[in-house]
């Protein structure tokens, strides 16, 4: 099947099948006498497992390391279960950043007083953030931060 075909049977598109060729993520595909790209069903199946891999999140190189053990039938399944157990692990750290950014979010939110006044904490922490190393709004959420200049108010 031709490059077209091949990205509708596996899900990739067929410019990411062409970049995974050019980087060895897989083989170079065997070419018509007229120079378009065949791909055997073996070779859809391999895009198909490389697409379920960055469905979950895995990075090429590591997905270098899952095709080899793939093709590997001598293979360790406590090697295959390593790689994934980093990945897991990963995906842990990466949910509690996020989840520790969503609560910064919704702290400054919930300090916002959302009113006709120009004061925000939000605005202000996006302004001095963690070069100040202090913590702009108080837990309670009751600290109203000081004015930030306004544009041209700065004395220029």
């Amino acid at each position: 099947m031709n490059i077209g075909e091949a990205a509708k049977a596996s899900g990739v598109s067929a410019k990411m099948i062409r970049y995974y060729e050019a980087t060895g993520l897989i083989p170079a595909a065997g070419r018509t006498q007229s120079g378009y790209r065949l791909y055997s069903g073996t070779e859809v199946q391999m895009l198909r497992f490389i697409r379920r891999a960055r469905d979950l999140g895995f990075p090429v190189e590591r997905i270098q390391a899952l095709l080899a053990l793939w093709r590997d039938r001598s293979r360790h399944s406590s090697d295959v279960k390593r790689l994934a157990q980093e990945q897991i692990d990963g995906l842990q750290r990466k949910i509690a950043e996020l989840q520790a950014m969503a609560d910064t979010l919704q702290h400054l939110a919930d300090a916002c007083c959302g009113d006709h006044r120009p004061d925000c904490p939000i605005l202000v922490d996006l302004g001095m953030g963690e070069a100040t190393g202090q913590a702009l709004v108080a837990p309670s959420g009751r600290h109203r931060p000081p004015a930030l200049p306004t544009l041209g108010s700065r004395g220029d």
